[in-house]
């Protein structure tokens, strides 16, 4: 499917981090428009907001924004909490930043339609090319099969005196999951907690029963795990997928913004060519296979040592050598401490 350098009428279903990103790209050349399943005055982006200002700020660069305009609070040392037993990991650039305000200073400019569920009956006949980057429902791309998504709990809180004054985090037994606490700047945070077989609930309540705070907001929604290559198609007809629609979430962190950055630039460069698109995104992403592998051996209670041993180093090199994209200080007796659990 070639487009060669003619003006189209696209699509983008979902105006999270990663159509907004792609609306922002493409409307100078493109007229493009943008529907949003939730409506304006209620718009919001269910996540942590933690991202690795290495990972993010080129993108923001490309669209004319300072990200560190949206900066809420700067990692020092996160607090791994490990069954008991607490590792202290240095920061290189890990944040939260104002995740809402973000996304919709990206789309400004953007004829968005707001409140618009966009199903593969709806019509958009009008369109030559419609994007699905509605993350976890994918409603315009055929059904994952066996698709593994996390389910998570998070609250917004504030404190008169927080629990912490940086990023904690502390595992589920098994990795299945983990509980993350994410300062967000003059005593707000965010407490959440996702977990596989579902204890992230009452590990919630029991934190907010132990560290009473002011309960500002409640979120929660399933995050995909699935990697790319076992959520194809990325395209059927004049659909194509990106970010979590397509599997872009990184297993071991649940991690999705800065890959659904990167998979919007992979359209971007191989516009109009949905299969040469299909092979940059397996190949950008052929690290989440194995390290998908090892969190579906934690959750299918196949795990040993000398099974994922491969797959355990390879995550490891593969955050080593990216430190700067996931903001923290690699060491590899801190992943063996955490995945041997």
């Amino acid at each position: 499917m070639g487009w060669c350098r003619e003006r189209l009428k696209i699509a983008i279903v979902g105006m999270g981090v990663a159509g907004s990103y792609l609306a922002a790209r493409l409307r100078d050349e493109h007229k493009v428009v943008g529907f949003e399943m939730l409506p304006k005055d209620r718009f919001d982006a269910v996540c942590a907001w933690g991202t690795s200002i290495g990972g993010i700020d080129g993108f923001a660069k490309k669209i004319g924004l300072n990200f560190e305009d949206y900066i809420l609070h700067k990692g020092r040392e996160m607090h791994l909490d490990l069954f008991g037993r607490s590792i202290y990991i240095k920061l290189k650039g890990l944040c939260s930043f104002d995740k809402p305000r973000f996304i919709q200073d990206v789309a400004e400019g953007t004829e968005v339609n707001y409140g618009k569920f966009i199903s593969r009956s709806g019509r958009l006949d009008g369109f030559d090319l419609v994007v699905d980057a509605t993350g976890l429902s994918r409603p315009l791309l055929p059904r994952v099969e066996h698709d593994i998504f996390i389910p998570c709990l998070q609250y917004k809180v504030k404190y008169r005196e927080p629990p912490f004054d940086d990023f904690y985090i502390k595992p589920f037994r098994g990795l299945t999951g983990y509980f993350w606490y994410f300062p967000l700047g003059d005593g707000y945070a965010h407490v959440g907690a996702g977990d596989f077989r579902k204890r992230h609930v009452a590990e919630l309540a029991s934190f907010l029963k132990k560290y009473p705070c002011e309960v500002l907001k409640r979120t929660g929604r399933p995050v995909r795990i699935t990697p790319p290559s076992l959520c194809r198609p990325f395209s059927v007809d004049k659909v194509v997928g990106v970010g979590e629609s397509i599997g872009t979430v990184y297993p071991m962190l649940g991690e999705g913004i800065i890959p659904s950055l990167q998979c919007a630039e992979l359209l971007l460069e191989n516009f109009g060519d949905f299969s040469a698109y299909e092979r940059a995104v397996l190949k950008k992403f052929s690290i989440y296979d194995k390290v998908f592998g090892f969190i579906r051996s934690k959750l299918e209670n196949t795990f040993t040592l000398t099974s994922q041993l491969k797959n355990i180093l390879s995550l490891f090199f593969h955050m080593k050598f990216n430190e700067e994209r996931y903001g923290l200080e690699i060491r590899l007796r801190d992943v063996l401490k955490v995945v041997i659990k």
